[in-house]
């Protein structure tokens, strides 16, 4: 698979086969391919916490909120849930901030996810409170986001954008589809 393939092949999933799990292994893969990508500085200051345990796994998906703009829907039902999780954590005994790591390392994750036949949304509206405790983190590691994972059980469909709309939309066949702004709207000459 190709660079520009994983690209066009990874999407944001958001229902999948819940009871495909993913072997540990691949985990640590996705997770090291976060830890060779680039960070600001170099000062790397994530962290990952790997959920893969089934009944932590329904604990965590209690935190999450789903797709904002299909307001009829309240996320995956059960056997469509993710088969794991990975937490984006900040050390901030290493830094307060990050520049923009947390978007780099999780687009590596996401495609390294691909590439190993599994699919995964970065969920960023999370009741970080409560998952503070259900994983019981010490206070030094901020919850950044939370990247759910699992082998896709829809199709997601890239579509050119129409007069500036880009919310995304359901079929009544579920199928998802993602507007895209032009290679000519998006490059300034």
């Amino acid at each position: 698979m190709t660079v520009r393939e994983a690209l066009y092949k990874s999407r944001s999933y958001r229902r999948f086969y819940q009871d495909r799990r993913i072997p540990e292994n691949d985990f640590l893969t996705m997770v090291d391919a976060a830890r060779v990508s680039p960070s600001g500085k170099n000062v790397q200051p994530l962290k990952y916490f790997i959920v893969s345990d089934e009944a932590l796994c329904d604990r965590v998906f209690s935190t999450l909120a789903w797709a904002g703009f299909l307001a009829d829907w309240d996320g995956p039902e059960e056997g469509e849930r993710p088969s794991g999780y990975i937490v984006q954590l900040l050390d901030t005994d290493i830094a307060t901030a990050t520049i923009c790591d947390e978007g780099i390392t999780a687009q590596s994750i996401l495609l390294q996810a691909t590439e190993l036949g599994w699919g995964g949304c970065i969920i960023a509206s999370v009741k970080r409170d409560a998952l503070r405790g259900i994983l019981s983190l010490p206070e030094h590691l901020h919850i950044k986001n939370v990247i759910a994972l699992g082998c896709p059980k829809e199709q997601v469909v890239i579509e050119d954008m129409q007069d500036g709309e880009y919310k995304y939309w359901r079929t009544p066949d579920a199928v998802h589809h993602v507007p895209k702004r032009s290679l000519e709207e998006i490059i300034v000459r």
